[in-house]
């Protein structure tokens, strides 16, 4: 029998939460694994509470990873709109033009 990894999976899917949510598809995959092992009497389950809550750490983290993902992708969306509009093209042409116009210092 294999002795149990609960504390690894609930510290990677508590890190995937707070810190890093790149951790969190691992924690998921990892508690998966584990509680199938232990439903299957391969795997000591003594752990099964904490895997079963780093499984759901990882799941929220995979959850904030994903939002996270959208939420750069609509920025830089916005960013990409905002800097080909036609006032910010016109305001890049002004600025260039004080610039110019100044003095090297």
């Amino acid at each position: 029998m294999q002795p149990h990894r609960g504390t690894l999976v609930l510290v990677l899917g508590i890190l995937s939460i707070v810190v890093c949510q790149i951790l969190g598809p691992f924690a998921w995959i990892m508690g998966n694994k584990d509680l199938a092992a232990m439903a299957s009497g391969q795997m000591d389950k003594e752990g099964e509470g904490q895997t079963k809550a780093g499984k759901i750490c990882g799941i929220i983290g995979t959850i904030l990873l994903i939002l996270g993902i959208i939420w750069g992708i609509l920025v830089g969306i916005g960013i990409a709109g905002a800097a080909s509009s036609p006032e910010f093209q016109e305001a890049m042409k002004e600025m260039q033009e004080i610039q110019q116009s100044q003095p090297a210092q």
